[in-house]
């Protein structure tokens, strides 16, 4: 098992550049999402899914959601291949080893949910994990999750960045000692608080 952590991965951007807070989108809180980037943090993270719509309307949706993420200053990631997240003028790719192991140089945020996929991840050149389901989530309702004891495990192996996800919010992230985090509707609700979003 040792050998699938054995690799030697370089960093392309420093570790240190990535944000803390990452709010992914989701059909849930479309409506919200322009609020939702306004009140985050400056310098934050924003995933962009929005698989429920046409292709024509995504890039539409992800052009002015991009525009609103870029003017608070935050990094925006596109889920697809690295490709497509170039030719979208997207700052990074999200999405899984199999669909981020190809493509031009890209900050590649990686999905994993077991040690297998920790080690695909690292062959595919991650700059970052986003290590899930931590807890139980809405977008994956009856799903298991990983616990905070599985969740320290699986990050104490990782060669890159930890972004721990699902059911995620700033007093959850504090107890696991994750310092970046990302969520869809805890970062979303009406009366979620501006600052601080961590500590």
């Amino acid at each position: 098992m040792a050998r699938c952590y054995s690799a030697n991965v370089r960093h392309r951007y420093p570790p240190r550049d990535l944000p803390l807070i990452w709010l992914i989108s989701d059909a849930r809180i479309d409506q919200r999402l322009e609020t939702a980037l306004a009140r985050l943090p400056r310098g934050s993270g924003f995933i962009f899914r929005h698989y429920h719509l046409a292709p024509a309307e995504r890039r539409a949706r992800f052009r002015h959601l991009a525009a609103k993420a870029r003017a608070k200053g935050h990094i925006v990631a596109l889920s697809g291949s690295a490709r497509a997240a170039r030719s979208w003028g997207a700052d990074a790719a999200y999405g899984s080893a199999r669909n981020l192991g190809a493509g031009p140089a890209i900050i590649r945020l990686i999905t994993v949910h077991s040690l297998r996929e920790l080690a695909a991840a690292h062959r595919a050149r991650a700059d970052a994990v986003l290590i899930s389901p931590v807890f139980a989530t809405r977008t994956h309702p009856g799903a298991p999750s990983l616990g905070s004891v599985r969740f320290r495990l699986l990050a104490a192996r990782a060669l890159v960045p930890v972004i721990a996800l699902g059911g995620m919010n700033a007093r959850r992230a504090r107890s696991l000692g994750a310092r970046r985090w990302a969520a869809i509707e805890s970062l979303a609700q009406p009366l979620a608080p501006a600052l601080p979003l961590h500590s």
